[in-house]
């Protein structure tokens, strides 16, 4: 169904939009009053607050006080756009503001840009936005400014979304990538995997007697606990695309260090264990978006790992390995048979449209 026309033979576009059984049109990209129609009665609605309500091509924010700014922004082409545990609308969200939070960050302020395609039913747009609304709202991060842009139908997938984030970090707070030192532990914040294989098994329909459900969700509470119990935490990072195996080794490049894992110590859940045995994946190299690797002071795992379990996000936290001196920079796992096999950078991709 298209929108309707008015008594002069023209596209009405001042009729409430029809989210059951309407479609977004080209005209709703065009800059015109069809999609100022469709801001102001979808996402404006949604999303408001008072930074959005400006109305500008930019939003004006208090200056945020002593300390530096992080800015960081992801895009989200996930397939299928809704999963168990989640849709793109609530990844997007979650996604950009760990992003920001794992540089010790506290997130204040998204942007959102939306690339729909025509035809799209307004009825699944309006679902998306109304989880991102939720999603912003449950983390205290409003989404303040974004941008809309339809192409032609057949020339995208439905609905694409780039969030870009701001947050504040305070003076001394330094976590990076280029931090972990030889001696440091290295944990985990929950299991492995959950995220990239409910997207699998929504994607092939596996039909497993219980749904794997994804584990996205907004680090930063759990992140501000973790600054707050002393450890002390040289590196934090999200392990999304490419699993941990990927994240593990973007950081030891960086620091120019190796690591060592304990093959009998990585959380995996059950049921995401065989779901990849099925399908001949890795769960180091599958995709998550709830969970955090930190690295910390030997002395002070322990103390990271209690303050990791108490928080609901962190309840399967576990030390899986530690850093040692290898100027190859390889990551390398303890076997649970006695052995020993490097870790490699994924190759290719393995699970395409994950996030």
């Amino acid at each position: 169904p298209i929108t309707p026309m008015d008594a002069t033979g023209m596209r009405d576009y001042t009729r409430p939009l029809d989210l059951k059984n309407g479609r977004v049109e080209m005209a709703h990209g065009a800059g015109g009053r069809a999609m100022a129609h469709l801001i102001e009665t979808l996402f404006a609605r949604r999303l408001g607050n008072e930074w959005l309500a400006q109305g500008d091509d930019g939003a004006v924010l208090p200056a945020p006080g002593e300390g530096r700014l992080v800015m960081a922004t992801d895009s989200h082409v996930v397939s299928p756009l809704f999963f168990p545990g989640g849709d793109i609308g609530c990844l997007s969200v979650h996604g950009t503001i760990n992003d920001v939070a794992v540089m010790g960050a506290k997130p204040l302020w998204l942007s959102a840009a939306f690339i729909l395609e025509e035809g799209f039913p307004l009825g699944d747009l309006a679902r998306i936005v109304d989880s991102m609304a939720l999603a912003a709202k449950q983390a205290g991060v409003p989404v303040v400014t974004g941008d809309t842009k339809v192409v032609e139908r057949g020339k995208g997938d439905g609905v694409f979304i780039t969030t870009t984030g701001v947050g504040l970090l305070p003076f001394g707070r330094e976590l990076s990538g280029r931090r972990a030192q030889a001696g440091d532990a290295i944990l985990v914040s929950g299991a492995l995997g959950d995220h990239g294989m409910a997207i699998m098994a929504g994607r092939d329909n596996l039909g497993f007697e219980s749904p794997i459900m994804s584990d996205t969700a907004a680090l930063h509470g759990l992140i501000e606990t973790l600054l707050a119990c002393g450890a002390e935490l040289h590196v934090l990072r999200d392990p999304t695309r490419g699993g941990l195996a990927t994240t593990l080794n973007e950081i030891a490049r960086q620091s120019g260090v190796g690591m060592l894992l304990q093959e009998k110590a990585l959380p995996v859940n059950p049921l995401v264990a065989a779901a990849c045995e099925f399908l001949g994946l890795d769960p180091l190299y599958v995709a998550n978006e709830g969970k955090l690797v930190a690295i910390c002071a030997e002395n002070d795992a322990e103390t990271l790992l209690s303050a990791m379990r108490r928080h609901p996000l962190g309840a399967q936290a576990a030390i899986i390995g530690s850093v040692h001196e290898d100027p190859q920079h390889f990551v390398q796992m303890a076997t649970a048979l006695g052995g020993k096999r490097i870790v490699d950078w994924l190759t290719g991709d393995q699970l395409p449209r994950i996030c």
